[in-house]
């Protein structure tokens, strides 16, 4: 396989074969804005339906519903291609964060404070990149191709995509936007940053945000109740993935297929700190 040297670091793949990625990686992103935005929009009027009528014995069935059609629906082609590129956790396991996502308590409860807790690790994506790159462009991280500048810019920006589609949700509900990062580990996560010295430093912890950002989207999917909640995670997640295969790609990981992804690394709502 080609690769770019940069200083004492080499790209362990070709700069066209990073844009390339890169390229598909929007794309698909994209694709999926359309759908991510009837999403948030059935949920947005299912939150307003719920307000209005008394609790019914459908939740259940509307479950069901709506994973069947994330998994024959449009969703499927974009989520078959990412599964398929980033492999989950070697060990396939299953694991659940330590709370339900229905928790309740403070301003956010039940499905709403998984909406909550997704814009806020959007946030601290579109934060962690943001640093990278101004590192870079300070001279921070020796040199840095160009092409994984693009990478990260673009990968930026499909967060704050994602983060405003959540934000929206939470406005339609008349709760107050998530526009910082209310997270109990992000002192850990801007430390980390600050000790981060290269391209391969960066990657390292951008997949780590970006694994728990996908396995938190996997989580919600299987556990919220709500039909425009499971579809919006389940409209998501894929991009998410695909950001952590080309990472792992740049860290020289060759990304193993695996058609499942696990949830061990999802974040749990008790990180929320509002």
């Amino acid at each position: 396989m080609t690769t770019s040297k940069r200083g004492s670091w080499e790209l362990p793949i070709s700069e066209s074969e990073l844009a390339r990625l890169t390229k598909e990686m929007d794309q698909a992103h994209q694709e999926t804005l359309p759908v991510m935005a009837a999403s948030a929009r059935d949920l947005t009027q299912e939150i307003h339906d719920l307000r209005a009528a008394e609790p019914d014995t459908g939740p259940r069935q509307r479950v069901h519903v709506a994973r069947r059609r994330f998994l024959i629906g449009a969703g499927a082609s974009a989520a078959a291609l990412a599964l398929a590129a980033c492999g989950g956790d070697s060990d396939g396991s299953t694991g659940t964060p330590s709370k339900s996502p229905s928790g309740s308590g403070g301003t956010y409860t039940g499905d709403l404070k998984v909406v909550a807790l997704a814009a806020a690790l959007e946030n601290q994506a579109v934060g962690a990149y943001q640093a990278a790159l101004k590192a870079a462009k300070d001279g921070k991280l020796g040199k840095v191709p160009p092409v994984f500048a693009t990478f990260a810019q673009t990968a930026m920006d499909q967060h704050k995509d994602h983060a405003d589609a959540w934000n929206a949700i939470l406005a339609s509900a008349d709760k107050p936007k998530i526009t910082g990062t209310p997270l109990s580990n992000h002192d850990d996560v801007t430390k980390a940053l600050g000790k981060v010295k290269d391209v391969p430093g960066v990657a390292k912890l951008a997949l780590r945000l970006e694994d728990q950002a996908t396995q938190t989207y996997v989580f919600a999917a299987s556990n919220v109740k709500s039909k425009g909640g499971i579809e919006t995670a389940a409209t998501i997640a894929p991009v998410e993935a695909m950001h952590s295969a080309i990472l792992h790609y740049v860290l020289g990981q060759y990304p193993v297929p695996d058609d499942f992804i696990g949830t061990v690394k999802a974040a749990s709502p008790s990180l929320l700190t509002v």
